[in-house]
């Protein structure tokens, strides 16, 4: 699919994922499984061969919009952590970045983390991956965070509460509602941040006890 993505019109594209941003909004109310080529037409405003024309299957609609969300993910990320000295400044910048994307593009965020392994295994792996980029970057601002001085588990365990409580506002949190991305941001991240920082406090104590001992 990605070799016909290359091939396609800036206009053939945009045609694309209006379909796909039809399907998720879908996805997401009725689950993937339950949403027909019919919902999805009637939704989208184009007839289902106007659809076929770009996705001859709803396998192929669902990775193009895990695999696209994921992308955006992705995106420049280490380019601009270049650009942020301090590790725990990095923490904080990659939880402003991830909730603004993921309220921007919810329905396609949600599609991504709860329909994407419905995928078949060709298409899943490619998803898999990309997540597990993306993890493995975060995972290794945390590292550097604790001057690598964490254990494997303990770091997995930091790198999972981060995305887990990020990614949990998708069940409660209402774009239309009062609370703008940003404030949402700067009360996740105080609260991790700080969590963050009594953790490796508690770390730099207990080698210093050892050294001691």
């Amino acid at each position: 699919m990605e070799k016909y993505l290359k091939q396609l019109t800036p206009k053939e594209l945009s045609k694309m994922t209006n379909i796909a941003k039809a399907a998720a909004k879908l996805f997401n109310e009725k689950g993937y499984l339950e949403t027909s080529m019919d919902d999805i037409s009637t939704v989208a405003k184009l007839s289902k061969g106007g659809i076929y024309h770009y996705f001859s299957s709803k396998n192929e609609i669902l990775y193009f919009i895990s695999t696209n969300f994921m992308g955006i993910l992705l995106r420049g990320l280490e380019q601009e952590l270049e650009k942020v000295e301090d590790n725990f400044a990095k923490i904080q910048f990659i939880i402003f970045r991830h909730i603004g994307f993921y309220t921007k593009y919810i329905a396609e965020a949600k599609t991504t983390l709860h329909e994407g392994h419905l995928l078949p295994p060709g298409y899943f792996k490619i998803i898999a991956e990309q997540e597990r980029q993306y993890h493995q970057i975060v995972n290794s601002v945390l590292s550097d965070l604790f001057g690598g001085q964490i254990s494997k588990d303990q770091l997995k365990v930091l790198t999972f509460i981060l995305f887990g409580t990020c990614n949990g506002i998708y069940f409660w949190y209402d774009p239309k509602g009062s609370m703008n991305p940003e404030e949402l941001s700067k009360i996740i991240s105080g609260i991790l941040c700080r969590g963050l920082l009594g953790f490796e406090v508690e770390k730099k104590a207990k080698v210093v006890a050892q050294d001691n001992g």
